[in-house]
């Protein structure tokens, strides 16, 4: 009987987002929410992906996707914002840079 031990290299069974991740968007999210734009959310730990979507109302489609791919980090990035029609708004390596683009628009809301 030969016992394996896991190897470090391996993938885990489920992406997950780590607490220091979580921080920084649900710090957004709480502006966001202050500010009446955003209502709800839901957290998605999938085999490949996490995902952390953002709603105006409950019943709706998402209006934000944050998605952590941890395959892509050495390419386009592991982080990724997706709008609402699927179209890619930005993507990196770095959580804050790529939660920049949802800020611009916290900013506008503020000048308004």
């Amino acid at each position: 009987m030969t016992i394996q031990t896991p190897s470090p290299f391996e993938a885990p069974a489920q992406v997950a987002f780590h607490r220091t991740e979580l921080a920084l968007i649900l710090g957004l999210y709480g502006r966001m929410v202050a500010a009446g734009e955003w209502r709800d959310y839901g957290i998605s730990n999938l085999r490949d992906i996490a995902v952390f979507s953002i709603f105006r109302r409950t019943a709706e489609n998402p209006l934000y996707r944050i998605e952590k791919n941890p395959r892509l980090r050495l390419r386009q990035g592991q982080y990724a914002v997706v709008g609402m029609d699927g179209q890619v708004l930005k993507r990196g390596n770095e959580l804050k840079s790529v939660l920049q683009v949802l800020e611009r628009k916290l900013i506008r809301l503020i000048e308004k």
